[in-house]
């Protein structure tokens, strides 16, 4: 009877407690009623008129594909993920107004269908492919947080994943693109050679300049000094020259090497 007594009260004692893991949080319901909001820990209840329920406060990733209109009145298909979280301190609200899981998702989801259904509707198909893409996302979050903030629901993120567009349409933007590119790479080329072009004109404005300041320089008086230092260099020589001038002028002399005069 003993061993029987000590059984029974380790197994009541086993099904009155329960542990809450880090990342959630957990609130008593006694005969309906909810009591306070209780995190990571044990929790001591009576099993027969009281459950613990958990709610997890971690980011939740609720995955969806999803047809999008567009405001040329397209459909574009995308798959879709919405990251949010529990507020703490309204767990007890959630659960009361809303329940708990899968119960978040499909409100989170009901929200979502409308503030995407508003959000790309203003914008064109080919914008969801483009760096419009930042600017969806975020007003879809900011809507969505609108809607469920005072829920309790607090959206981190909304990622279009992927976008597949309309095969016509897919490829009219691939063109363009690739127009776009090529624009660009002959606007590089066009640059380039302007610049080469430039850089040409600067080079024989200042070869022009040199000469010209160095034809200036050189006057009769000038021209004929550096033919008396040219004279003294080839006196100073060992090897034998004759050097021919016109007389009393040294206008152009004309040296020569002692052999080539034989």
């Amino acid at each position: 009877m003993k061993h029987i007594i000590i059984t029974f009260t380790a197994a009541f004692v086993l099904v009155s407690c329960t542990i809450v893991r880090p990342g959630e949080v957990g609130v008593k319901r006694n005969l309906g009623k909810l009591g306070k909001v209780k995190e990571a820990g044990a929790i001591w209840f009576f099993p027969f008129t009281t459950k613990v329920i958990k709610v997890s406060t971690r980011t939740i990733n609720r995955e969806l594909s999803i047809s999008l209109p567009s405001k040329e009145g397209l459909t574009i298909q995308s798959d879709i993920s919405i990251l949010y979280h529990i507020k703490t301190e309204m767990v007890k609200d959630v659960i009361e107004k809303i329940g708990t899981q899968p119960d978040f998702d499909r409100v989170v989801t009901a929200v979502f269908r409308s503030a995407a259904a508003d959000v790309c509707a203003r914008f064109y198909a080919k914008d969801m492919h483009s760096g419009e893409r930042d600017n969806i996302e975020k007003e879809i979050k900011d809507r969505m947080n609108s809607k469920l903030s005072e829920s309790g629901f607090v959206i981190e993120e909304v990622l279009l994943k992927s976008i597949a567009l309309p095969a016509g349409l897919a490829d009219a933007i691939e063109e363009k693109l690739e127009a776009e590119q090529q624009t660009q790479r002959m606007e590089f080329v066009l640059t380039r050679e302007i610049k080469e072009a430039e850089r040409k004109k600067v080079e024989a404005t200042g070869e022009r300049d040199a000469n010209l300041i160095l034809s200036e320089g050189l006057t009769p008086l000038i021209l004929k000094l550096r033919q008396i230092e040219v004279l003294k260099e080839i006196a100073k020589s060992n090897n034998s020259k004759v050097v021919i001038t016109n007389g009393g002028e040294l206008d152009t002399p004309l040296m020569l090497k002692a052999d080539d005069t034989e």
